[in-house]
């Protein structure tokens, strides 16, 4: 298909499409649990129209590297929350033939970056830390994206680019969740007039049905089509945002810009009862700790205490807090950290002396005086694709909080993040409510911020098995788990596996985050009487996952009902 016919198809979905999906949007946890089947291909994201143009690519020939390129740039236009160009992630790939490989785009510390430059007159300022123009790393999505694209995929990248930008120039119309989402971030972007004229209709907040249209980014999409990563990185898009750091006291450069680069790195790989799981390395502590997590699990028989009961969940969440306790202490950029125990923590017996450590009747007690770790907010976005060949794309991405800075670049369109918020604070800076000044995390020139994503593929004897991930900061290690737990060990579908109730533990607070109606009194009451903090929350995570069945050679999607979600394929 043409890149014009492609443009056709786009403006189709712009229209009747989208006003459906507002209708038929499902509630959380209620719906079927059976999964959403298909015999070819699939692609799962946060949002309808994105998942219709990673599926159109998959219908056109290309390949789950194609489909995933297009569908995160779609991201950055119709889910401006998480969806982005201005942002980072990590994206691993598993080919049915060949190695694994992962692609690390997280952001960069501008060059003027210093351990001490979120702190003012001697004191810490949160401000400074997650709400500035200081708080904005150098971006690595569109970089990120264009390395995996030129090493895998098959479809031109102006074809891969071209529906994103159509949607931006021609606009879409507004759904009830995005209305619900541009109207409670506009009080917090009045200090942007570039976000207000971006992303409010004449200063009011969108409504439902109505059409956002975004010509500025249409035409940064324009410059990346046709220049590939140079679209940002160099020429009218890095002159545009270096001066809006300039202008309102940002330390990033156009030399930091023109500086950047996304790494491929050999991804964490690990075994839990025959499985093979293949997630990110570091600076993603997300497949270290989840590798850790399944290895102490692996220990204990679960499938016979049973999915919900009080003894497995003090089992996950005394992994949890060993594991978490672990990534505090130890983990950081590699480039910066050389000497990180990597594959101790990874190893069958370090996981057999943390099992000695855990008492089956009592909870452990975590300190503030050893360990801690930055805050990553939960508005993050994951995409899984699998094609026809089987070979399968888990890539998570964001702008950290969500909209990021809250900072449009005039001229140019798109949110910068503010993931400079995810280093800690600041030297030596250690406090109970979870502020720490440890090393490995520190600011530093060029420096990769620590991050909790986790795109994970489970393999077993060769063969595909799962695609997974999911928003959610630090809670995303701790959804990927219990997905994975909820299908290997409990046996579920994988659309019951995303629904199953989710919990969280993190080493600090000492407490465990359970969603509501999640575990019943009784349960409550016997993790209480082992010593067990419960905390309940709202919903956890928005997984995108996708589960092959060999036994029909069919591919069995979920949509997470907790928050918008779109799986489509044929």
């Amino acid at each position: 298909m043409t890149i014009r016919k492609q443009r056709a198809f786009t403006c189709g979905i712009v229209g009747a499409a989208a006003v459906a999906w507002v209708a038929l949007a499902p509630t959380p946890l209620v719906g079927s649990t059976r999964p959403i089947r298909a015999r070819q291909a699939m692609v799962v994201s946060q949002d309808p129209l994105a998942s219709r143009v990673g599926d159109q690519v998959l219908r056109d020939g290309g390949n789950a590297v194609d489909a995933a390129v297009a569908t995160a740039f779609a991201l950055a236009v119709t889910y401006p929350t998480a969806g982005n160009i201005g942002g980072g992630g990590f994206l691993v790939y598993r080919p049915a033939v060949g190695d694994a490989v992962a692609y690390d785009f997280r952001e960069t510390a501008p060059a003027a970056a210093t351990s001490t430059m979120f702190m003012r007159g001697g004191e810490y300022d949160r401000r400074v830390h997650h709400n500035s123009h200081l708080a904005v790393g150098v971006p690595g999505t569109v970089a990120g994206l264009h390395q995996a694209w030129s090493e895998h995929g098959s479809l031109s990248w102006e074809r891969l680019v071209e529906p994103a930008m159509t949607l931006a120039r021609e606009g879409f119309v507004v759904r009830d969740s995005l209305a619900r989402s541009l109207a409670a971030v506009l009080p917090r972007m009045v200090d942007y007039p570039a976000s207000v004229a971006q992303f409010s209709n004449q200063g009011q907040p969108y409504r439902v049905g109505e059409t956002l249209r975004q010509p500025d980014l249409a035409r940064t999409l324009s410059r990346v089509a046709l220049q590939g990563p140079a679209g940002v990185y160099t020429g009218e898009t890095a002159e545009l945002l270096a001066a809006e750091m300039a202008a309102n006291g940002g330390i990033m450069t156009q030399a930091d810009l023109a500086g950047y680069r996304a790494v491929r790195r050999a991804p964490m790989t690990g075994t839990y009862r025959g499985y093979d799981i293949i997630s990110m390395p570091p600076v993603s502590s997300g497949g270290l700790a989840l590798i850790q997590m399944l290895n102490v699990l692996e220990g204990y028989d679960l499938a016979a205490s049973g999915s919900g009961s009080a003894a497995t969940i003090h089992l996950i969440i005394e992994a949890m807090r060993r594991a978490f306790a672990d990534r505090a202490q130890n983990l950081g950029d590699p480039a910066f950290n050389t000497s990180m125990p990597i594959d101790q923590l990874i190893s069958k017996d370090y996981a057999a002396e943390l099992r000695l450590t855990i008492d089956s009747d009592r909870a452990s007690v975590s300190s503030p005086d050893s360990f801690s770790w930055p805050v990553e907010s939960e508005e993050t976005t994951h995409l899984s694709v699998v094609d026809g060949a089987r070979n399968a794309v888990s890539l998570t991405y964001t702008l950290e909080q969500g909209y990021g800075s809250k900072i449009t670049v005039p001229g140019a369109g798109f949110l910068l993040n503010n993931e400079m918020g995810d280093f800690n604070a600041a030297p030596g800076l250690t406090t109970q409510t979870g502020l720490i000044g440890t090393g490995p995390n520190l600011a530093e020139p060029g420096k990769r911020m620590l991050s909790s994503m986790t795109p994970t593929i489970v393999a077993r004897e060769g063969q595909l098995v799962m695609v997974t991930g999911s928003p959610g900061g630090r809670t995303i290690i701790n959804t990927v788990l219990m997905t994975i737990l909820n299908v290997v060990d409990f046996g579920m579908n994988i659309q019951e596996a995303v629904d199953a109730p989710r919990l969280h533990h993190q080493w600090l607070p000492d407490e465990t985050r359970y969603e509501r109606w999640g575990l019943s009194p009784d349960t409550l009451a016997l993790l209480g009487r082992r010593g067990h903090r419960m905390a309940e929350i709202g919903v956890q995570g928005a997984v995108s996952a996708i589960l092959y069945n060999a036994e029909d050679d069919m591919l069995e999607a979920a949509e997470d009902r907790r928050r918008t979600s779109s799986a489509i394929g044929f």
